[in-house]
C-alpha cells in the first residue's frame, strides 16, 4: 500500500535526520528534489527560501548540523496519502525554545520530489 510506504519514507527521515545521518536523509530524495524552508529564508535570503538539488540540501543540512549539534525532532503526527506525507514535529534544541513545525513531503516513485516547512 502506497500509504504505508510513504510512512516508512517518513520514519526512515526522522530516524536519519535524528542521528543526523545527512547521507541516509540524502538518499530519500530525488535527485533534483526542492526544499523550502522559512529558517533557509532567514538564513541565507538569496535563496528566498527555496534549494534544489541534493548538493544544496547536502549543504544546507551539513551546516544546520555543524551550528546546532543538539537538534533532534520530536514527531507528534504523521498523516499520509498517495503522494504526501503531512509531518507535525517538535525543533528540539539545547538551549532554545522548542518550536512546533509542520512539514510536507511530496513523494513519487518512493523518493521526496519536494519538501516544504512550516512554522512561526
Amino acid at each position: 500500500m502506497v500509504t504505508q510506504k510513504n510512512l516508512s519514507i517518513a520514519h526512515a527521515w526522522f530516524e536519519a535526520f535524528n542521528s543526523h545521518n545527512l547521507e541516509k536523509l540524502l538518499s530519500l530524495y530525488d535527485e533534483d528534489a526542492e526544499h523550502f524552508s522559512p529558517k533557509l529564508k532567514i538564513r541565507h535570503p538569496e535563496t528566498n527560501g527555496l534549494v534544489t538539488g541534493k548538493d544544496a540540501l547536502r549543504e544546507w543540512w551539513k551546516d544546520s548540523f555543524n551550528r546546532l549539534p543538539s537538534l533532534q525532532y520530536k514527531v507528534t503526527s504523521l498523516t499520509a496519502n498517495s503522494d504526501r506525507v503531512f509531518m507535525e514535529y517538535l525543533r528540539l534544541v539545547d538551549h532554545e525554545e522548542n518550536i512546533l513545525v509542520a512539514e510536507v513531503l511530496e513523494i513519487k516513485e518512493g523518493a521526496i520530489v519536494a519538501s516544504r516547512v512550516y512554522h512561526g
